[in-house]
């Protein structure tokens, strides 16, 4: 939880050495039928590894080289929620070489950061809504609750005594939770993490009693019984995991959230280079190996306009302000 680690240092090594590490990045070989000559597309990720945005990008990673033309190089640059690895997108050439996909989290950030050195508008270049995500509450293993109702039940008789966990302050994980807490008038202890890898360590070790979670973040800890899941936030069960009941249907019907996925670049990209990235975007996870890989996380792929997409990050702007002012969370 310490310093902040990429996944990879293969954005540093030139072509000779990428076409030798294909094994181990998610590459590619066509611009519609065209070849780029610029080198690798660094795909900066402002989360962790094992987070529901890494599970999205190492999932369309190969097929987004095809599309793009050039080795894609993913880059966890995780910290401070999420600002750490925007800051790095903002700062790089529009040229195309660096695009981002985030969360929730990139409108979240004015609320709940005081001195953000960077616009989560007017400094980044939306290219598509690639996907939305469901969020899970989970608990750690042998939590005494089998279902929401319980779990309520337990928080509310123990008010402090058990604590939640999250990606960080601010984050849409950390939101839906206090977006709980709000909804059934209960009180749990807040713990902060640095992403969602180190979070799901300690749930499942048992430091930490509950939290929400993406779905494909968590899949196979569920499905294997190492974190116990008690509802999902979308209206209506998820199709590729329908096991796992909502929250509505459990008696919550004020308990919906869900996350989604934008691809980004910086500010200042062409139209021309937006329509030719969108287009690779699309091509990509249109694909039956990513609509595959999707699926089995529980995804759905969305595909939005640049434009909608802008209108997108906008309205969520407004919504999660709101949202941070009614859950008494102080900017910082």
């Amino acid at each position: 939880m310490n310093n902040t680690k990429t996944t990879t240092s293969a954005f540093l090594i030139n072509r000779r050495q990428i076409a030798m590490a294909m094994g181990a990045m998610s590459i590619g070989l066509g611009w519609s039928g065209a070849s780029r000559a610029n080198g690798p597309v660094r795909f900066i990720l402002p989360v962790s590894a094992g987070s529901g945005v890494d599970a999205i990008a190492r999932a369309a990673g190969n097929q987004l080289g095809v599309a793009l033309g050039a080795p894609v190089v993913i880059e966890n640059q995780p910290g401070a929620g999420g600002v750490v690895g925007t800051q790095a997108l903002v700062k790089a050439a529009p040229d195309g070489q660096t695009l981002s996909l985030v969360s929730n989290n990139h409108v979240i950030y004015p609320a709940v950061i005081k001195s953000l050195s960077f616009d989560p508008i007017a400094d980044i270049t939306p290219i598509s809504i690639v996907a939305t995500s469901p969020l899970v509450i989970v608990t750690r293993p042998g939590f005494p609750a089998k279902n929401l109702t319980e779990f309520r039940n337990q928080l509310k008789a123990n008010p402090g005594k058990f604590n939640f966990g999250s990606a960080g302050n601010g984050t849409i994980l950390h939101l839906a939770a206090e977006l709980f807490k709000d909804v059934t008038g209960v009180f749990s202890t807040h713990i902060p993490y640095r992403g969602t890898g180190p979070l799901v360590n300690d749930l499942m070790g048992g430091q930490v009693d509950w939290a929400v979670i993406a779905l494909p973040a968590i899949r196979g800890l569920i499905e294997n019984g190492r974190l116990q899941a008690l509802a999902v936030g979308t209206q209506q069960r998820v199709t590729g995991f329908p096991q796992l009941p909502t929250a509505v249907e459990q008696g919550f019907d004020k308990y919906v959230v869900e996350g989604w996925v934008a691809a980004v670049g910086p500010k200042g990209m062409s139209p021309d280079l937006v329509a030719r990235t969108h287009a690779a975007i699309v091509t990509a996870f249109s694909t039956t190996e990513v609509k595959d890989s999707m699926a089995k996380q529980g995804n759905t792929i969305v595909l939005s306009s640049p434009e909608a997409a802008a209108a997108h990050f906008k309205s969520e702007l407004v919504r999660y302000a709101a949202l941070v002012k009614k859950s008494g969370m102080v900017a910082q």
